[in-house]
């Protein structure tokens, strides 16, 4: 499914479930909302997990346990922000697995948190025919868990991030370790 852009002049928007079939595309929170739906009607509870970053540019995505662990299904712009394989002992653990695919020009996870989307109670955040900003706000408002990095790290990574970009202008870096956890990736970051 292509990521929702929200090109100008068009208005900002967060669909539900509805919306996103509707329209054919999705952005983080957007893809997250659409993946808890269908998954809850497998009997996966409407967990996401929620990043905040140094940037601001904070980051969404739904969560499941399986008996394997923790994975993740999620959209992005970044191919290193995409799914995981649920092997992961904790939500912890998976939030450090995205720390790395995280470091570009601004961007640094500084916080996480997995949230049960039942906590909104009867807002109808699954199928409404509008835009659902309240998940939003309940999410920015959420508390969030700190997640320490060396400030050494992430200057290292910053750092190849930019020899990267100045390298290949209109790429998107691919290499991280650990993509072996990786869920598969949409074939726009695939193709040379």
């Amino acid at each position: 499914m292509p990521y929702n852009t929200e090109p100008p002049p068009e208005p900002a928007t967060l669909r539900t479930f509805r919306g996103v079939l509707r329209t054919g595309v999705a952005h983080c929170l957007e893809a997250a909302l659409t993946a808890a739906v269908a998954l809850e009607q497998h009997g996966f509870p409407p967990l996401v997990l929620s990043f905040e970053s140094a940037d601001k540019l904070d980051h969404v995505m739904f969560v499941y346990r399986r008996a394997t662990g923790w994975g993740s299904v999620s959209r992005s712009r970044d191919p290193g922000l995409h799914g995981r394989k649920p092997v992961f002992a904790t939500p912890r653990a998976l939030a450090l697995g995205y720390v790395d695919p995280y470091v570009d020009f601004t961007g640094r996870i500084t916080g996480y948190a997995v949230v049960d989307l039942r906590i909104l109670g009867r807002y109808d955040w699954r199928l409404s025919a509008g835009n659902v900003f309240k998940v939003e706000r309940m999410l920015l408002d959420y508390p969030h868990r700190r997640l320490h990095t060396s400030d050494r790290r992430i200057a290292r990574l910053r750092a190849r991030y930019r020899r990267f970009k100045a390298a290949f202008p209109d790429r998107r870096p691919l290499y991280y370790r650990g993509r072996e956890r990786w869920s598969a990736l949409p074939a726009e970051f695939t193709r040379r």
